[in-house]
């Protein structure tokens, strides 16, 4: 799977704001995590070549949170998971989740 990687750090799409999650209401499709093509659509911020896009790149896909997609860059090679709440999104890296052990 492509990425977008700078510095050393990989570019995470997800949506921050309440309403609808992006990824986490699609999570058999991981590749909507790292698509290089939406990334640059994302930075390049114009909101109708991004609903393009995606219809026609996941035309079955919930496109809940489409409209607030954000970019967390995020070291290569980290563990992570993409929290919901209500829709808003948060991106977790595992070395600051405190895990309890039994």
């Amino acid at each position: 799977m492509k990425k977008v990687v700078r510095d050393g750090k990989v570019a995470v799409l997800y949506s921050p704001k309440y309403g609808a999650g992006w990824y986490s209401w699609n999570r058999d499709r991981i590749d909507m995590l790292f698509d290089p093509g939406l990334v640059d659509l994302v930075l390049e911020g114009n909101a109708e070549k991004i609903f393009v896009y995606v219809t026609l790149r996941w035309p079955d896909a919930y496109t809940g949170g489409l409209e607030d997609l954000t970019i967390e860059w995020i070291p290569e090679g980290s563990r992570f998971i993409i929290e919901e709440h209500d829709g808003a999104e948060t991106v977790k890296l595992q070395k600051t989740i405190k895990w309890i052990r039994a």
